[in-house]
């Protein structure tokens, strides 16, 4: 259970301390709650992770601002709240992580073959259809003024951003298990997966779930090992493929895997866009520059290019 409890602190110090008070409440107490380590252990290991508990516990039960109606509500609900954790996983599909992947695109020429990795619903699929704002320079679709969110991200250091959008002719992408947003329960599971506090992130979630609906992506289900290079074969051979995931090689849980998808993408004839915890391949850390905590390492074909907040609010260039 120690091994679970350290899970549950470097959540808590690292990951919501600044960001969602109420997660970081109920992370320390977790941490420290014998009966509640007792029922992350009767998990698998990747089902005892702080935010899919967390999402279940508030779709099933809702949010309790105190320990105690945690642990009331974890005894009363648990055999509820255990039975989705085994059925859903933590498939965010944050949509504002397109405004650091966009950027990351930005030195391709050309016609664009998206497949992302992980896609879930496909929210990311549709970086074209969403609005951005860099701070100092601004992108928005043309013609509807009102329908599209507009995601937010402070940007320092010397990168470029682009001024105007990929042409993508073909999109999609591939996952374990597609959500379905046409499905109220789909859609009801990914709202619950924003945090707490973030009102405006659900607002923009909300839009875009929209979006998707209207124009929905192909999503393929499979394995990123076994079945994406059939999915790259599929793209038009006019165009550059794009492979990217975003928070999604941290759930394979072997580092040999992880590996090993790196050197088939590094292999491949697609750019390889990868926004990871810095952990997920260490490999490609810078060794001279510091880690900002709590961060993700954006990378193309391997290189690191900037650190980028979790949810696309921040992109540091390096």
């Amino acid at each position: 259970m120690d091994r679970i409890a350290d899970r549950y602190l470097r959540f808590a110090r690292i990951e919501a301390a600044g960001r969602s008070p109420l997660y970081e409440k109920w992370a320390l107490h977790v941490a420290n709650s014998f009966d509640t380590l007792v029922f992350l252990q009767d998990l698998p290991v990747d089902k005892q992770q702080p935010n899919l508990l967390f999402a279940a516990f508030r779709h099933t039960v809702g949010a309790p601002t105190s320990t105690a109606e945690f642990d009331a509500g974890l005894a009363q609900h648990g055999a509820a709240i255990r039975a989705l954790m085994l059925t859903r996983s933590t498939q965010t599909n944050e949509p504002g992580r397109c405004a650091v992947l966009l950027p990351a695109l930005a030195s391709i020429g050309g016609k664009i073959a998206l497949i992302e990795v992980g896609a879930s619903a496909g929210l990311c699929l549709l970086m074209d259809k969403y609005g951005y704002d860099w701070g100092a320079q601004r992108l928005v679709p043309c013609g509807d003024d009102s329908g599209y969110p507009v995601f937010p991200c402070a940007v320092t250091g010397a990168g470029s951003l682009p001024h105007t959008y990929p042409e993508i002719v073909w999109r999609a992408g591939l996952d374990l298990s597609p959500i379905d947003v046409n499905r109220d329960e789909d859609r009801k599971w990914l709202e619950d997966l924003v945090w707490p506090e973030d009102g405006n992130r659900l607002a923009r979630l909300q839009s875009a779930l929209r979006i998707c609906r209207r124009e929905p992506p192909q999503i393929v289900r499979g394995d990123l090992l076994r079945d994406l290079a059939s999915l790259i074969e599929q793209a038009p051979a006019e165009a550059t493929v794009v492979v990217y995931h975003s928070a999604v090689l941290n759930y394979v849980m072997d580092q040999a895997l992880r590996d090993e998808f790196a050197r088939n993408m590094l292999a491949s004839r697609c750019v390889w866009v990868s926004n990871e915890s810095p952990l997920v391949f260490p490999q490609f850390v810078p060794a001279a520059t510091p880690q900002p905590s709590g961060m993700f390492l954006l990378c193309a074909d391997g290189q690191a290019l900037a650190w980028t907040d979790p949810h696309g609010a921040a992109l540091q260039w390096l």
